[in-house]
C-alpha cells in the first residue's frame, strides 16, 4: 500500500546468535520500548504464532497494536504483521539477516502499511517519518542489547 520504511544496523554478532535473540518475542521489549510500551506477551515465545499486545506511541498519541510473528526463515528472516486503530490499520515488518564480508551480521527491518484508515491516509507521509525515527533508533538500541547479550556470555 504505502512503500516500505527501512532501517539497518551492522553488529559484530554471528547471523545464527542475532537471529536467536531476535526469534524471542520478550527480546524486542529492551529495544523497542521508546515506542511501544505496556508489552502482554502470548503464544508461544519463539517462532510463528509469538505475540505481544502493545501500546504504540508516536508523535503524542497512542494506539493498542497487536504484533505477532506470521513467518520465519531460521537463521535469516523474521516477518510479523500488526494490527493497530482497532484493527483498520495493518502492517508488517521483517527483519532480515545477511552475513557481513568481515564477519557479523548485517540486520536490516522493514515496516509496509498493508491497510490504513480512510481518514489516516493525509498522515502516511508523517507516520512513515516517524515510524523511521523509532526504528532507526530501536536497531541502534538492539545493536547495544546484542553487545550487552554477548559481553555477559
Amino acid at each position: 500500500m504505502s512503500s516500505p520504511v527501512t532501517v539497518s544496523v551492522d553488529v559484530p554478532q554471528a547471523r545464527q546468535d542475532v537471529y536467536d535473540y531476535l526469534d524471542v518475542m520478550a527480546n524486542h521489549e529492551a529495544f523497542t520500548d521508546h515506542i511501544l510500551t505496556d508489552w502482554k506477551l502470548s503464544g508461544p515465545p519463539t517462532g510463528v504464532g509469538a505475540k505481544v499486545d502493545v501500546v504504540t506511541k508516536a508523535g503524542g498519541m497512542s494506539d493498542p497494536a497487536t504484533i505477532e510473528v506470521v513467518e520465519v526463515e531460521p537463521g535469516r528472516m523474521i516477518r510479523e504483521r500488526n494490527w493497530g486503530s482497532k484493527g483498520r490499520r495493518v502492517a508488517t515488518g521483517t527483519y532480515t539477516l545477511s552475513d557481513l564480508p568481515d564477519g557479523g551480521t548485517h540486520i536490516e527491518f522493514t515496516f509496509v502499511f498493508e491497510q490504513v484508515p480512510a481518514r489516516e491516509k493525509p498522515l502516511v507521509p508523517l507516520m512513515r517519518r516517524m515510524i523511521r525515527k523509532g526504528n532507526e533508533r530501536a536497531m541502534e538500541r538492539l545493536a547495544e542489547q546484542l553487545a550487552g547479550v554477548h559481553a555477559a556470555a
